[in-house]
């Protein structure tokens, strides 16, 4: 048998070991203490005061790292964030009626006797810059009070027997290596977690092709123009299918423009739309101000870049906090766009022939604006993961609400994952066919008519009801892209792969015979290396665009 009391070597380790095993699990050291004093191998005193110093160590230095680095932490947003959450969840320990500062040292109190409060607790305490000398004295008398319950549990126990007082001396030893065995298992069960987490979202993306990254699913389209460039003897022919568009509006179009004459032809049908070239964030929030009083609108409308694609930099301005915060982050010439309610949105893809007057629509796309639903408990993290659809894209969102991911939403709130109406942005996209009617073909065709060199594209609308969009009113222009946008319906999760393949073929097919058309006419494509500088320059810009909503 080990000896009652080893004022030697042995006991400095043991203490030792009770000390630093604080820092790394403290209930595991505190029950090794106390089962080490129950079977006489170290003296009681000298584990009762080895376990109170590794505890309340421990407890002083989250506070003063608490105090001392705390702000500089309190800067990044995902730290922001998580100390908010795991605060309020302390705070339910406190007592409800108590006054803030006798609140915080009643949870602080409360804490060492609470799983999952201690940390947020000693932080928060931290954070407050709440006097050291109560910190102290009041971390102290919980610890005691916290070590008196073990030990006495444990001394009281039913095994003081010779043979069980040996087993209990090897047992708190094994103990202490059991948790710090436990405490690096914990960390690596939470990165296989992770890594079966994001292999099962990898095979749901492969099965689903809508989700797939543009390096996998172009190349085939790649080859249909390859092809097409063959057939029609012009690779670049699509520069010229809109003659109205730089590049056909393959890349470097510029939005306000095309609006612009919109808003000349067809003023009832377009979303009021104005140019903010470059300039100094001041001058422009100046210009900025003035145009909204000038046109009678204000909050919220819309802010995106003039030559944006696929909704990148698209946000719906809601104060002027987010104005400057917009023009601190985007220096190129951007739009201001009056905010189309709708509620609803489309995507119309239109194409007409030169010198006919009849065009036809090739495809409809509905647009519908993905939502979580708050049960009251889970973060706004938790309920993207958990949705079927929304976690094969969760870095979309997590990214785009990244100052609000560790929020929990209240119980049957409604949290709308995207605004922009594009794929890639988060948007569901579903056919529209059954919104077609010969009136909103001939409603497209008058916009179209109006609108010099243009023969091909899609408009994205906003629009109050289905009725009335068939009747080819009640709807707004927002925006209108060129030969490079596509007939976003094939997206809908009930086509198949093949079939959408077959109508890029067909959609690429008509650009070429228009750009071939326009070819006839006199109109000379584009060079390549001019349309790979514009693509350099976007991609150049690109990179600055805040976070698309």
């Amino acid at each position: 048998m080990m000896p009652a009391a080893n004022p030697g070597a042995a006991a400095i380790g043991l203490v030792a070991a009770i000390v630093f095993g604080a820092l790394l699990s403290e209930d595991g050291a505190t029950i090794t203490a106390a089962t080490l004093a129950a079977s006489a191998v170290l003296d009681a005193r000298l584990a009762f005061v080895s376990a109170f110093a590794g505890l309340w160590v421990g407890d002083l230095g989250v506070y003063f790292l608490a105090r001392g680095a705390g702000s500089t932490f309190l800067q990044h947003r995902w730290f922001a964030a998580r100390l908010a959450k795991m605060t309020a969840r302390a705070s339910r320990s406190a007592a409800p009626d108590a006054p803030a500062s006798g609140g915080q040292q009643m949870s602080l109190a409360l804490s060492r006797f609470v799983p999952g409060t201690r940390l947020p607790a000693y932080v928060s305490a931290g954070l407050a810059r709440m006097p050291f000398s109560a910190f102290a004295a009041i971390t102290a008398f919980s610890a005691i009070a916290w070590l008196l319950i073990i030990f006495a549990l444990i001394h009281f126990a039913p095994s003081q027997g010779a043979v069980a007082k040996q087993h209990l001396a090897y047992l708190g030893l094994f103990d202490l290596a059991v948790f710090a065995i436990l405490a690096g298992w914990r960390q690596c069960n939470e990165r296989v977690k992770k890594v079966a987490r994001w292999t099962s979202i990898c095979f749901a993306r492969a099965a689903r092709w809508e989700f797939w990254p543009a390096w996998l699913f172009y190349p085939p389209v790649a080859m249909i123009c390859a092809w097409l460039g063959l057939q029609y003897r012009g690779f670049a022919l699509p520069t010229i299918a809109n003659v109205n568009q730089k590049n056909g509006g393959i890349v470097g179009e510029s939005k306000i423009g095309i609006l612009q004459t919109l808003m000349e032809t067809s003023p009832e049908f377009t979303a009021e739309s104005f140019l903010i070239q470059c300039g100094p964030a001041k001058q422009r929030l100046d210009v900025i101000e003035e145009l909204l009083c000038r046109h009678d609108f204000g909050l919220p409308f819309v802010l995106k870049p003039d030559t944006g694609q696929r909704g990148a930099g698209f946000k719906i301005i809601r104060s002027f906090e987010e104005v400057e915060e917009y023009l601190a982050q985007v220096s190129a010439p951007i739009v201001l766009q009056k905010y189309a309610e709708g509620p609803e949105e489309a995507g119309v893809f239109y194409y007409r022939f030169p010198r006919q007057q009849k065009g036809h629509i090739f495809g409809i796309t509905r647009k519908e604006f993905p939502f979580v639903v708050g049960d009251g408990a889970s973060s706004l993290k938790q309920l993207i993961e958990r949705d079927s659809r929304a976690r094969l894209i969760a870095p979309v969102y997590l990214k785009r609400f990244e100052a609000i991911i560790d929020q929990i939403p209240a119980r049957g709130e409604h949290v709308r994952l995207a605004e922009a109406g594009n794929h890639c942005q988060g948007c569901i996209f579903k056919d529209g066919a059954d919104l077609y009617s010969e009136e909103l073909r001939a409603a497209f065709d008058e916009i179209s008519r109006q609108l010099p060199g243009f023969y091909i594209g899609r408009y994205d609308i906003r629009y109050a009801s289905d009725a009335e969009l068939r009747a080819g009113t009640g709807f707004q222009i927002i925006e209108l892209n060129g030969a490079a946008s596509e007939a976003t319906n094939i997206y809908d999760p009930a086509n198949s792969l093949l079939s959408a393949y077959k109508t890029l073929y067909q959609q690429w097919k008509l650009v070429y015979q228009i750009g071939a058309a326009n070819r006839l006419r006199g109109h000379q494509p584009a060079q390549a290396l001019a349309v790979f500088k514009d693509w350099l320059e976007f991609s150049h810009q690109a990179v600055k665009f805040p976070v698309a909503d």
